[in-house]
């Protein structure tokens, strides 16, 4: 590659971190001026069209550069991000794995030239010339620019991985990736990211949280609020920290917070980091605080937090998507506490707290948190739908009346359906003749995501015929009507699938685990006075299902009373959750004294 030419890539690599695809089509246009046919030009000027949303552009762009330099790594990157934004899900993935290895390839030889390069003046005790130092400056140069494709890649390889279901692989990804950009508020993000996935499959607690402790790494130059000043203030003021005050999955545990705390002892403050809708709306109308931090960065949102004197402040995202978790990092509270959005430690040493229950983290259970458990009892989230819909009637007459068969179902993501679940699916289907398994989710939305799930399905021998792939829709919640006995995933356990699913009168067969998060599924049907459902072991697990398959007249029982005995629960009681999580919180303060 011509030296200018080089040098006009390294300055497009930096408007593409920066966000820029204007300046990136300026700097393609310098490349023509030099080259008109540049394979390079053609796919930065491809790229950056994909970034202002002209697929059909960066598409013929990335084409045309692909002609002139078959394995041309952008021109590659853009086409698989084409296929990415075109929902093309086995082409991205096909493309990117294999982008991926060639540029680990490229880098690897990269590398040896400089170290051989470098070798040469230890070893011969040769002079460096100014021609070497610019040997070298080259070749780091486009060192620079590989690692930047290959970090561009393995972000966008791991989002149709997590689609794909195959979360580990996303996962490992989202780690390499974060190890490859100099930004450290990115690399956390990635890293925070990484975290999240791992809660899919089966890991070991321990590693979990040493993996977790890592975190901390990427705010090392934070330097923590103090709080060193005596409250004076009769009420305790406790903040409330989410992207997800909206239409959410996590909006569904929330009312209890903003509608049914003690107002005569306590005050609260939500911040809000996320995007606003009707949801937020809902919130605002509360005898509470509402401030929107969307769009400030974390130093200036901790600032805000701590002039508000918050006493306690609870973080209801953890790793998930858009974490809060580096505004938590300036301990703009003297007590933090991470709660609801996530279901192991964050490793973060600002945390003091984890809120958990008696069920998910018994007393005797190992010590894999980083932060000091609180244990509500009988679980550590309240259902309370209502802030986000009015929910659809019951139907009280269970499918199999009308099909002569049981269907089985599950909505949860199917990220979540690793492959022991499909050997015990399949072995409750190979149980109960007849029987058949509704699945839905957004993977079925796609054509070739049906099919990565078939060939995925028949690597094992599923009976597929039996399977019914449904699509993500907006109705999903009347499709329970459908199902007979809903399954639940495991390791990583439904929350809100699970409480929408015992609201719509379906019972759930769930798996206790043995780490927090495989074991908020029992926690849930301990708490919704349907324990008989929690299982043990894989085996009881097929067993309970098959059992209940054959009791029609219980499952009848269920779809008739499975709703009026939710709401009579304590999965919904919002008063006596209040003021158990009050008793800590009042506890908290009273320990914690002037908060040094």
């Amino acid at each position: 590659m011509d030296e200018k030419i080089l040098d006009w890539v390294t300055l497009a690599e930096k408007f593409s971190a920066d966000g820029d695809p204007l300046s990136m089509r300026t700097v393609a246009r310098e490349i023509f001026e030099l080259d008109k046919n540049s394979a390079e030009g053609l796919a930065i000027m491809a790229e950056a069209a994909l970034y202002q949303g002209n697929v059909d552009e960066a598409e013929s762009l990335a084409q045309y550069a692909l002609s002139v330099e078959p394995n041309h790594l952008r021109g590659r990157l853009v086409t698989g991000g084409v296929a990415m934004k075109e929902l093309r899900l086995r082409e991205q993935l096909k493309i990117f794995d294999k982008l991926i290895n060639d540029a680990h390839t490229e880098l690897k030889s990269l590398r040896a030239q400089i170290d051989e390069h470098n070798r040469q003046f230890v070893f011969n005790r040769h002079k460096r010339t100014e021609a070497d130092d610019d040997f070298q400056t080259r070749l780091e140069k486009i060192l620079a620019i590989t690692r930047a494709i290959l970090f561009k890649a393995l972000c966008w390889s791991s989002n149709g991985l997590y689609l794909a279901g195959e979360p580990a692989r996303a996962s490992a990804a989202l780690l390499e990736a974060s190890s490859l950009t100099d930004d450290i508020e990115q690399a956390a993000e990635l890293y925070s990211k990484h975290l999240f996935l791992r809660n899919y499959r089966e890991v070991s607690p321990t590693q979990t949280m040493e993996l977790a402790k890592k975190f901390n790494a990427f705010f090392a130059k934070v330097t923590p609020f103090p709080h060193k000043s005596k409250r004076h203030d009769k009420k305790i003021h406790i903040g409330y920290i989410s992207p997800d005050f909206r239409e959410h999955a996590v909006a569904n545990f929330i009312a209890p917070f903003v509608r049914d705390f003690d107002a005569e002892n306590f005050s609260v403050t939500c911040y809000a980091t996320g995007k606003k809708d009707f949801v937020t709306d809902r919130i605002k109308t509360f005898n509470i605080t509402f401030r929107s931090l969307a769009g400030k960065d974390p130093l200036t949102a901790a600032q805000i937090i701590d002039g508000d004197g918050v006493d306690i402040l609870v973080d209801l995202s953890g790793h998930s998507q858009d974490s809060c978790l580096p505004i938590l990092a300036y301990k703009p509270a003297p007590v933090q506490i991470c709660a609801l959005g996530y279901t192991a430690t964050t490793g973060l040493s600002t945390t003091d707290y984890f809120l958990s229950d008696k069920i998910c983290s018994p007393e005797t259970s190992p010590n894999v948190f980083t932060e000091k458990i609180l244990r509500l009892n009988p679980c550590n989230l309240c259902y309370a739908p209502d802030l986000i819909r009015e929910m659809p009637q019951v139907e009280i007459r269970p499918p199999f009346m009308k099909n002569n068969f049981v269907t089985f179902g599950s909505f949860n993501n199917f990220a979540k359906v690793s492959d022991d679940v499909l050997y015990i699916w399949r072995a409750i289907l190979d149980n109960v003749p007849r029987s058949r398994l509704v699945l839905k989710g957004k993977i079925f939305s796609l054509d070739e995501g049906k099919a990565i799930v078939r060939e995925r399905f028949g690597k094992i021998s599923f009976p597929i015929d039996r399977v019914e792939f449904r699509p993500y829709s907006p109705d999903y919640l009347e499709q329970y009507r459908d199902i007979d006995i809903a399954l639940d995933t495991f390791p990583y356990t439904g929350g809100t699938t699970t409480c929408e699913a015992l609201y719509m009168g379906v019972p759930v067969i769930t798996l206790r685990g043995k780490t927090h998060g495989s074991r908020l599924g029992a926690s849930i049907l301990v708490a919704a006075n349907v324990a008989e459902l929690v299982t043990s072991s894989p085996m009881d697990y097929i067993k309970k299902a098959t059992t209940l398959s054959r009791r029609k007249d219980l499952i009848a029982a269920y779809h008739v009373g499975l709703r009026e005995n939710l709401k009579s629960s304590a999965l919904m009681d919002a008063q006596h959750y209040m003021r158990e999580l009050e008793k800590i919180y009042t506890t908290i303060i009273t320990d914690k004294g002037d908060f040094k």
